[in-house]
């Protein structure tokens, strides 16, 4: 059984940071690549980035590239998120996946709850 538990969430004014975490339990996902996904209300679930299963190699949806990072160690995912915009506001969710460079939401097999993520104007 996996577990992922998101944190980190909360309101922040534009051009504010914010850093989320993701924490992993049960069997482990050293072999899984470690994704990020928002939803904003009334839209799909979007890819924002992923990091390999090795940790060196990150990539990023276009809209977030430049802003946000992602990183792991053995225990958490982290998503550093810099000069956020009002259209960053969505529920953030970590996923893992076993696919090579996943990008869609069908590609990964475990998912955490979300974490709110709101950006003021």
């Amino acid at each position: 059984q996996v577990q992922l538990v998101e944190s980190g969430g909360g309101l922040v004014q534009a051009g504010g940071s914010l850093r989320l975490s993701c924490a992993k339990s049960g069997r482990t996902l050293s072999s899984h690549t470690m994704g990020w996904f928002r939803q904003a209300p009334g839209e799909e679930r979007e890819f924002v980035g992923a990091v390999t299963r090795s940790g060196m190699t990150t990539y990023y949806a276009d809209s977030v590239k430049g802003r946000f990072t992602i990183s792991r160690d053995n225990r958490l995912l982290y998503l550093q998120m810099n000069n956020l915009k009002p259209e960053d506001t969505a529920v953030y969710y970590c996923a893992a996946s076993l696919q090579t460079l996943p990008r869609r939401s069908s590609d990964y097999d475990y998912w955490g709850q979300g974490t709110q993520v709101t950006v003021s104007s």
